[in-house]
């Protein structure tokens, strides 16, 4: 706020700072009308009153749509945290009851999140929130997920290696570390594959993006060890894996939480990798104004308090 401060405030209308907000995260004057209930005509001249207040252009139209200046970027997150702080001071409305409340919430998940938090989450919502219903997309083009919620579309995503923004915030939730999976008939008890077994054998690999030719972290760090494996088969769902090298010779490196979902129903055994490769974490990514609201603080608090029995 510290921006700002140093202006005349009786010269600043605070809608017009609103208006701000909505034109930097909607970066198209007509969405961020729509946003804040204003027509085309009243957005477009509450941007020419934001430029000739603060004596910048502030958005500028380019190929690409309407892209932030300089200025306007500095100003984003100072503007933004004054306006939570007064929505924060003028809400004495009553607090979030889970027990009695009917909302709706929506999440995009990769399939990691699909399959290791969202049974846990749903379980947490029927037993604390009954009146509560939860919508789960698929995150298929992360940064394409990142505008959705930007645009209020979704109210968080999970998964790992997510991207965030200047209107986003990230926390962790849990770290995760890979493991080795192979039908279980072809793993003694107790003995673990070594390094030459592991590049010898035959893979499955799960690639959401079809197997595009970018390596994996695996296949960084065998890089890094002069060797290299063959990749057999292409699977496009994570969840194929397991029933896929089911039978067969081959091998698979997955997340140790979703090898343990389907070792005994595919048939298949969980050994250590013969490998050090880095765990990852898994992380929620959520709006900056969530803490500011009672019901979106309540699912964020609910969704990390469930990680934690994970």
């Amino acid at each position: 706020m510290t921006i700002i401060v140093t202006m005349n405030l009786a010269a600043i209308d605070l809608n017009l700072l609103v208006a701000f907000e909505a034109l930097m995260e909607e970066r198209h004057v007509t969405r961020a009308g729509q946003r804040i209930g204003l027509a085309q005509p009243s957005m477009s001249s509450a941007l020419a009153r934001l430029r000739a207040l603060f004596g910048d252009d502030l958005l500028v139209r380019t190929a690409e749509g309407m892209q932030p200046t300089a200025r306007a970027l500095a100003l984003a997150r100072p503007v933004s945290e004054a306006l939570e702080q007064i929505r924060r001071t003028l809400d004495s409305g009553p607090g979030f009851d889970p027990r009695s409340a009917r909302r709706h919430f929506t999440i995009a998940v990769t399939d990691y999140g699909d399959l290791v938090i969202v049974p846990a989450l749903v379980e947490a919502l029927r037993r604390d929130a009954p009146g509560v219903d939860l919508t789960v997309r698929p995150i298929t083009d992360a940064v394409e997920s990142l505008a959705r919620l930007e645009r209020g579309e979704v109210d968080a995503l999970i998964g790992g290696h997510l991207p965030v923004s200047s209107r986003t915030t990230r926390q962790s939730l849990l770290m995760e570390r890979f493991t080795c999976v192979r039908d279980a008939s072809h793993a003694a008890p107790g003995i673990s594959l070594d390094r030459a077994d592991f590049v010898r054998l035959p893979h499955v690999l799960f690639s959401s993006a079809g197997g595009d030719g970018s390596p994996s972290a695996v296949d960084a760090i065998l890089s890094e060890h002069g060797h290299k494996r063959r990749v057999a088969v292409t699977l496009p769902h994570v969840v194929a894996v397991p029933f896929v090298l089911a039978g067969t010779d081959l091998v698979a490196t997955m997340a140790e939480r979703i090898a343990r979902r389907f070792a005994d129903v595919a048939g298949v055994a969980i050994l250590p990798l013969p490998y050090e490769v880095p765990a990852f974490a898994i992380d929620l990514v959520h709006g900056l104004r969530a803490t500011s609201n009672p019901a979106m603080q309540w699912f964020v608090d609910l969704i990390v308090k469930t990680c934690r029995t994970i």
